[in-house]
């Protein structure tokens, strides 16, 4: 892997948020005749004040085409950010619809959705689960009682993947970011790399009448397997260049994680950890792959700066993922030193001509 090197670079794009307001109802299959459901509940990972959780849901009655799952919070708890269904809060009531590419369930079909939350004073799993408006007890029929399969909490440094959307569509920007087991997860951090990413898809637009798609769930966030020290000094020489140490490690995780190749003719992957040694970490790209560290991670959150050099920095390492080498010198274009000055540059038409007929040319449309 040839990776071009530029230090100080850029941030990564972030989560869509979840919409609070009043429930949704969607329907069953007409003419039901047998109901039933089963929900397993885990809570995936804990912090002071907020947690994840991910939530299987079992149909074992007749099938339906179109589901809600409703349940109560105790008072404190709140969901913040969901995947793979529409999450909405009235009070402590909450309401799960599914999207749209999971609300057909067979008999014994399942699926899966997850979410973020807040707690205060403690956070419970919840005692009964309906399922259009039926009670989940484990069996089909009539339904007295709940028996949903509860999940101790873990300690907040366990390893788990609460953004996980599920594996997404190919011939797209698939984003990561990875959250070590001692970083408080941040709403800021998958919201502004979100921000970049489409900021980011905005300029390839306009430079190149074509662009790249993102995903659903733009930045899946990744609950790490190890603490900050261990992705800054794992690997990594303590005499020698440091500069790629946490971004390789980062991206060695992600593959075996997610079953990914390097690169990868499926997706081209931005990889963002919040882990640096500071003054020496640093970033680069690839075609096929942009890793960068925490200091891009922090300017995509609004905490390193002015955005400018954030979104800049993104289009110049999307470049490189695109398969374009840095400029030789500062022409004004976004492969020099003149990202700078975004928005105020521009590729040229060689450049064009080389992302679009380049390895992963195929993926703008």
């Amino acid at each position: 892997m040839r990776l071009q090197r530029y230090r100080g670079l850029v941030l990564v794009a972030a989560t869509v948020g979840l919409v609070a307001g009043g429930a949704v109802v969607a329907g069953t299959s007409a003419g039901a005749a047998v109901a039933g459901c089963r929900v397993t509940y885990t809570i995936s990972s804990q912090w002071q004040g907020g947690f994840g959780a991910d939530v299987a849901v079992t149909n074992l009655g007749d099938p339906i085409n179109g589901w809600t799952l409703t349940w109560s919070f105790a008072p404190g708890q709140s969901v913040t950010q969901a995947w793979n269904a529409t999450v909405t809060q009235t009070g402590t009531s909450v309401s799960a619809v599914n999207a749209g590419y999971n609300g057909a369930l067979g008999t014994g079909g399942s699926t899966s959705f997850g979410f973020n939350g807040t707690w205060s004073g403690s956070n419970p799993v919840p005692a009964t689960f309906r399922l259009n408006n039926v009670l989940c007890t484990g069996t089909a029929g009539p339904t007295t009682s709940a028996s949903p399969t509860r999940s101790a909490s873990p300690s907040p440094s366990a390893s788990s993947t609460p953004g996980n959307p599920g594996t997404p569509g190919t011939k797209t920007v698939r984003v990561f970011w990875l959250k070590p087991t001692d970083v408080a997860f941040d709403q800021r951090y998958p919201d502004g790399i979100a921000n970049v990413m489409r900021e980011a898809q905005r300029y390839y637009r306009q430079e190149l009448g074509k662009t790249f798609a993102l995903n659903a769930t733009v930045v899946e966030t990744v609950n790490g397997e190890h603490d900050t020290n261990w992705y800054i000094n794992t690997n990594c020489d303590p005499n020698g260049d440091r500069y790629w140490c946490v971004v390789f490690n980062m991206q060695a995780e992600l593959r075996r994680r997610f079953g990914l190749a390097n690169p990868d003719n499926r997706w081209l992957i931005v990889g963002e950890i919040s882990a640096e040694d500071v003054g020496r970490s640093g970033g680069g790209a690839s075609p096929g792959w942009v890793l960068l560290s925490g200091h891009d991670a922090d300017g995509g959150a609004g905490r390193n700066g002015p955005m400018n050099r954030w979104y800049g920095g993104m289009v110049h390492e999307l470049g490189h993922g695109f398969g374009l080498p840095d400029s030789s010198s500062t022409d004004g274009t976004p492969m020099s030193a003149s990202f700078y000055n975004y928005p105020n540059t521009h590729f040229s038409q060689a450049q064009k001509n080389a992302i679009l007929a380049g390895p992963y040319g195929s993926f703008l449309s």
